[in-house]
């Protein structure tokens, strides 16, 4: 049998397609204001992530324009209320409640050598065992291990429960080893508070 001409076959197919979709048409009703309102959403959405990366472009591009303040707003404790000063300055006050004239800051020669574990050069375990203590101490000080791998919102958790003497030693520490404004600053801040308490 000799096949129908071309057009023939192509009205046949787009006639089985109309009636295919009249069948649908129903299904297609029902899930037609959830298709729209997933579309609705999805525009919405890329639309939010593309104002969200040009603003931090903007930051990127007004952060060089803009000065760093000195003193930022999450170096001080939710809890910390203004001092009161009674005539005297709060930066006199904190130098006075901070930095003893007579501490200077500590160096690695001033570490404590343990007598019960002498160090022969030649031994290599010897080495490995000094290596091991002087990481220690690098990573913070005795009063709070692992403070130099301390993010600003991890150590203000820990302050709490330190008292003046730990928290200067903590100052010294970083003053000795890193000097960072805003963890001086978070320190410096938390002694005069406990120190007023």
């Amino acid at each position: 049998m000799k096949p129908l001409p071309m057009p023939v076959r192509i009205a046949a197919g787009l006639v089985a397609t109309a009636v295919e979709q009249a069948r649908d048409l129903p299904r297609l009703v029902t899930e037609l204001p959830v298709t729209a309102v997933s579309q609705a959403l999805q525009a919405s959405m890329r639309v939010q992530q593309r104002v969200t990366e040009l603003a931090i472009k903007g930051d990127r591009a007004l952060g060089a324009l803009r000065p760093v303040p000195e003193t930022p707003s999450w170096a001080t404790f939710d809890e910390d209320e203004p001092p009161s000063t009674n005539g005297a300055s709060v930066t006199s006050m904190r130098a006075r409640a901070t930095f003893d004239d007579d501490v200077t800051p500590a160096t690695e020669d001033d570490l404590p050598a343990d007598p019960s574990d002498p160090i022969d050069v030649a031994d290599p375990a010897g080495e490995v065992a000094a290596e091991t203590r002087r990481a220690e101490h690098e990573d913070g000080p005795d009063v709070l291990p692992g403070y130099s791998g301390m993010t600003i919102p991890q150590l203000r958790g820990h302050l709490r429960r330190f008292g003046v003497e730990d928290l200067r030693t903590l100052l010294q520490w970083e003053i000795s080893h890193g000097n960072r404004p805003p963890y001086v600053t978070m320190l410096g801040n938390r002694i005069v508070t406990v120190t007023e308490e």
